[in-house]
């Protein structure tokens, strides 16, 4: 059990770590675990062996250790996110995952919605040599109008959204008139050290969204101040 850290991300969100399993001994202890030998303090043998193992693709001892935590995100980056769940599953047919993914619903939670709110600065231009991800800033009044156009959007969708609250519709269906995209939603997220390692280096890659490049962030400085030898054996010396 660790101590919850808490890095905020974006206008609203957030992400933080709740609770671990292992170190970067315990890297090493489950290689070694063949042989029958044990680590007490980490040495430079052992980050070398940890080095190895990354370099290598000997990725098994990486899944003995593990990471809880909670985010607070726009649902377009859960979405993103949860692609991560799907892809670091080892036996996905028989769905023994090694991931776990719980979140809160809308079925049931009533609480007011809150929506993720570009600034002015923040509207980014479409790519010139890609369908998707974005390029530079766009100007200010362009900026100004998005973000003046969302927030009208939002709060129509919020007052239609409480209208049929109030009228005795469902949770479930009155939900259907708020804008889901940017709409936050918070969800617990435990994984591997593996796992969490390979969302890392995906998702700070130059191409990412910049938006969940920001929570990759908050997970890379959360996770490697537990595990700083074998984050960097994963991902190399990242920011």
């Amino acid at each position: 059990m660790t101590q919850s850290q808490r890095i905020d991300v974006l206008d609203k969100g957030y992400v933080i770590l709740h609770d671990i399993l292992g170190d970067d001994r315990t890297v090493a202890n489950a290689a070694r675990v063949s042989y029958d030998k044990k680590t007490g303090e980490l040495t430079d043998r052992d980050q070398r062996l940890i080095a190895f193992l990354a370099r290598e693709g000997h990725t098994s001892p990486f899944r003995h250790a593990t990471l809880q935590f909670e985010l607070y995100a726009p649902l377009m980056i859960a979405r993103q996110h949860w692609k991560y769940i799907v892809g670091s599953s080892i036996a996905e047919a028989t769905g023994d995952n090694m991931d776990a993914w719980n979140e809160s619903s809308r079925r049931y939670v009533t609480e007011e919605p809150t929506f993720y709110i570009p600034q002015i600065d923040e509207w980014r231009s479409a790519p010139e040599s890609s369908k998707q991800g974005s390029g530079e800033a766009v100007d200010r009044v362009t900026g100004y109008e998005m973000l003046e156009a969302l927030i009208e959007h939002v709060d129509e969708s919020i007052r239609l959204y409480e209208r049929a609250m109030r009228r005795g519709v469902c949770a479930e269906q009155a939900r259907l008139f708020l804008p889901a995209y940017g709409m936050y939603v918070r969800y617990y997220w435990t994984a591997s050290l593996q796992s969490v390692a390979h969302f890392i280096a995906q998702r700070l890659a130059d191409d990412a969204q910049v938006e969940i490049q920001a929570y990759a962030k908050a997970t890379l400085e959360l996770a490697r101040e537990h595990f700083p030898v074998s984050i960097d054996a994963l991902i190399g010396d990242t920011q």
